[in-house]
């Protein structure tokens, strides 16, 4: 049967097909060393240095300072978000810091992919005529590779430093790496964004050569919600501004045919067009129709800047054709770039309406709350004039007055969904971990009503939150039943009318207990009520979904 072939059969499987395709593809197009020779043209030895050097330290960012080497895939990422200027740990960190593996592989590749194609056309070697090699630093093969390495974590820094909200990745550089790479060669960008697919395919392939799935619930946000586009365009941007820049000094003009359809063709595909608003708790709103008449805008201004010729436009100023169109685009990165500054000038100070009477857990300088129905101090940190930042969120909230940190780790969606989660916090040379639980019982008919607790490791739990009661919709002979959390769990208040007839705790499971006339019974979390043979189920205790 074919699924009981060993994974590493199938790994040497796909190893040998690529094997086998690369021999077709050279035995057919003969390269006889002209693909060496016009790597060695442009890199030193034929190779990217550079990008690898870029590769390096991205990984070891990961590895090292978020304690992926300990924790593959559970890195600490908190610390090392862009959270203000005020906090210049973050700031210099979140264009280099991942969220976990998928995100660091993704980039990586991205890095391999564009990184490669933008060191391309930058080159290790000059390309004046008549200028030496060694000339000069300028002319140095090893200074260029260095400059490349150097101008990427440049870019990294500026893209936290420009991004809105506390993003954290090393997209926008990648970004940057497709902007200048679209400029130089528009045609071989959008050939690696397809290989960049195949490649991504393959590397999951080898990765899990076999998947079974089973359909289960799962809690997720629109991966638009999840996505960055302000700091990705910001990157874009940039690496057209340079590019455009090279070109122009070297004499070279991209089509602008190709370079329109190449930039249209890369934004769409990369979701720039996917523009959106939080609106509080777990609902945002997707301008598409708004993104993608903004999409065809931007590949217009991408076409136009390296493309424009030197014409007059505006004799009165001595205006160009070409100064304009390049004058465009740097007014667009500005204005990408301005919009996040009054936001990364100030951190959130205090916890914040709604948290100054909860129950918090402390770990060094931070504190997690779990609250519901507080103001959102991270959105309404500035006041913009039309727009409502008075935000409310629930769930669990990281404040740290010295970093400058509040965050809404997880919601309280998540949390009514997974059961448990766990809030990692550090810095740099430590980590530790709370861990965040719910439990409660689902009412016919009623609201959920439930109990979360914080536990610090090696302490234990600390109770953070105690939902309202909760009244069963059916009546049993005149009787109403309310669940309630206690401190030994959940208790049964049996009324009719305004009169208590009884109280009980909700019995364990396949136990009963009687109280107000009524007997309980726990078959398996499902909680019936009992009266003159006639059975009714109240309330059925809350499972939860996989860890995520």
């Amino acid at each position: 049967m074919v699924a009981a072939v060993p994974a590493w059969a199938w790994r040497v499987a796909v190893l040998l097909a690529a094997l086998v395709g690369a021999v077709v593809i050279v035995g057919l197009a003969r390269p006889g060393g002209r693909w060496g020779r016009a790597l060695r043209r442009r890199f030193v030895m034929g190779v990217p240095w550079g990008t690898l050097a870029v590769v390096g330290v991205v990984l070891g960012v990961y590895l090292f300072l978020q304690g992926g080497w300990e924790s593959w895939y559970r890195p600490l990422v908190i610390p090392f978000r862009a959270w203000s200027y005020l906090y210049p740990l973050g700031m210099l960190t979140a264009g280099f810091a991942h969220t976990g593996t998928n995100h660091l592989i993704g980039n990586l590749l991205g890095t391999l992919a564009f990184g490669t194609l933008a060191e391309y056309a930058w080159g290790h070697f000059p390309t004046e005529r008549g200028t030496a090699t060694f000339s000069s630093l300028r002319t140095n093969p090893f200074a260029r590779a260095g400059a490349f390495l150097l101008g990427s974590l440049a870019v990294g820094v500026f893209t936290a430093a420009f991004s809105l909200g506390p993003v954290v990745g090393f997209s926008g550089v990648v970004f940057a790496y497709a902007g200048f790479a679209l400029v130089r060669y528009p045609l071989g960008t959008l050939v690696v964004v397809l290989a960049g697919g195949f490649v991504d395919l393959v590397y999951r392939a080898l990765q899990s050569p076999t998947l079974v799935v089973r359909a289960q619930p799962r809690f997720s946000t629109p991966w638009w919600a999840d996505v960055a586009i302000q700091g990705h365009a910001v990157g874009l941007f940039v690496g057209v501004v340079l590019a455009t820049l090279l070109v122009r000094r070297r004499g070279v003009r991209p089509n602008p045919a190709h370079l329109f359809l190449a930039a249209l063709l890369f934004a769409a595909d990369r979701g720039l067009w996917a523009v959106y608003t939080f609106l509080g708790g777990s609902r945002f709103e997707l301008f598409r129709a708004g993104g993608v008449a903004l999409l065809l805008l931007l590949a217009g201004l991408v076409a136009a800047a390296p493309t424009a010729s030197t014409r007059t436009l505006l004799g009165r100023i001595d205006l160009r054709s070409h100064e304009a169109a390049v004058g465009l685009v740097l007014a667009v990165l500005v204005a990408l770039s301005v919009v996040a500054v009054p936001y990364n000038l100030f951190a959130p100070t205090g916890g914040g309406d709604g948290l100054e009477d909860a129950t918090g857990v402390e770990v060094r300088d931070y504190t997690v709350y779990y609250a519901e129905g507080v103001t959102n101090r991270l959105v309404s940190v500035v006041d913009v004039p039309g727009i409502n930042t008075s935000v409310r969120t629930s769930g669990v909230i990281v404040v740290s007055e010295e970093r400058g940190i509040w965050w809404t780790a997880y919601g309280r969606s998540e949390i009514a969904f997974a059961g448990e989660r766990r809030v990692r916090l550090g810095g740099v040379g430590w980590r530790e971990s709370v861990v965040v639980n719910r439990t409660g019982w689902t009412v016919v008919g009623g609201p959920a009503t439930y109990t979360v607790s914080l536990r610090r490791a090696g302490e234990a739990p600390k109770p953070a939150w105690t939902a309202d009661p909760s009244t069963a919709e059916p009546t049993i002979q005149g009787r109403n039943v309310t669940v309630y959390p206690i401190e030994e769990g959940f208790g049964l208040r049996v009324t009719r009318g305004n009169v208590t007839l009884g109280r009980a705790v909700v019995p364990a499971v396949n136990a009963t207990v009687e109280a107000g006339g009524l007997t309980f019974t726990n078959r398996e979390g499902d909680l019936f009520a009992v009266a003159n043979g006639t059975r009714v189920r109240v309330a059925a205790r809350e499972t939860y979904g996989p860890e995520g």
